[in-house]
């Protein structure tokens, strides 16, 4: 049993907009639509706040974060980072602005001495990220699953109380932001060059 006292944040962080860089969002997404969580635990889409974070992040006790992030590992790949060592992967190699504002907000929040007891970093290994407009690779995308599970697990590990949301729950992100339709709307390859064009991107 959790006390009184006891709360938690599960936080997805990362852009829609660049690829595999949406995983922690896809992720809170998932999870949110899955399981109706107690009062003591928020469920949040971080996006790419950064510092704005850290009044969430001081406030809990416990911590879940889902990210992309470059471990050097095969793509798709999953690893579970916990407590101490997660400031030093969220910025291990920067791959995007929000990594780098994360991992200062857990700095700040341990200046504060407000840094939760306890964290779990659930973060997969990127294919690609520069894809602008583009949706999670196969590899990736076939994670999310495992990932909302692991944190699911985790959280009762700790003992809060989760239930399966009915087929009609959820709504954490817009619907017009949500998988299904964004996937839908999203133009071709074809239409809309997202990667660059050669003409006026040339390689080097």
């Amino acid at each position: 049993m959790t006390s009184s006292s006891d709360s938690a944040l599960v936080l997805g962080i990362g852009n829609l907009l660049w690829a595999d860089e949406g995983f922690g969002v896809r992720c809170v997404e998932a999870f949110d639509a899955a399981w109706a969580v107690p009062p003591q635990v928020t469920v949040m889409d971080g996006g790419t706040q950064g510092l704005y974070l850290l009044p969430y992040v001081t406030a809990a006790r416990r911590l879940i974060v889902f990210d992309a992030v470059d471990y050097g590992l095969e793509p798709g790949s999953l690893r579970l980072v916990e407590d101490d060592e997660v400031p030093r992967f969220m910025g291990a190699k920067k791959m995007s602005l929000h990594q780098t504002g994360f991992q200062e907000v857990i700095a700040s929040a341990a200046l504060l001495g407000q840094c939760p007891q306890s964290m779990l970093l659930i973060g997969v290994q990127p294919v690609e990220l520069e894809d602008f407009g583009g949706s999670l690779r196969p590899v990736v995308r076939a994670r999310v699953g495992e990932a909302v599970a692991i944190a699911a697990e985790r959280l009762r590990q700790w003992g809060f109380a989760l239930a399966p949301r009915s087929a009609s729950g959820g709504g954490l992100t817009d619907a017009a932001l949500e998988l299904a339709r964004y996937e839908d709307g999203r133009p071709s390859e074809e239409l809309a060059c997202r990667i660059g064009d050669v003409r006026f991107m040339p390689e080097r």
